[in-house]
């Protein structure tokens, strides 16, 4: 991942995980979500099944900040961002997400909350998990 140019973050082999505070989420959210994907059984074992977690393989996380994702497309061509957390609270919970995740043994790179960041994803899969603790 890059800022202005420069590197500031990177992962070999892990997971990169796309961030969005929503308007009313909290702590108990990030300790939802850092448990799950500590615990998430997405990685092949010898049989070629996805059985094994990033705990389990020694992988790493790259963490981005995506206020995007709360985009509301159901009125107009023109998303709103809206229901995404106030941009002060957003940070809070992206870092707060990020050490709760750290805290679980993960080695965890982070981008830098609101800036532009140019990130490159090899995909290997590929494997994309939409995960939404509203829906849990």
């Amino acid at each position: 991942m890059t800022v202005n140019g420069d590197t500031i973050a990177q992962v070999e082999h892990g997971l990169l995980v796309l961030v969005c505070a929503m308007d009313g989420d909290g702590d108990e959210q990030a300790q939802f979500l850092a448990r799950k994907i500590a615990n998430l059984r997405i990685f092949e074992d010898d049989q070629g099944k996805m059985n094994k977690s990033v705990l389990d393989v020694s992988g790493s996380t790259l963490v981005v900040s995506q206020f995007t994702l709360a985009a509301d497309t159901s009125r107009g061509n023109r998303p709103g961002f809206s229901h995404a957390a106030h941009p002060e609270e957003g940070e809070r919970l992206y870092e707060r997400f990020s050490s709760l995740l750290s805290d679980h043994g993960i080695n965890v790179e982070t981008g830098r909350f609101g800036a532009d960041m140019s990130v490159h994803l090899v995909n290997d899969g590929p494997v994309t998990i939409w995960l939404d603790t509203e829906a849990r």
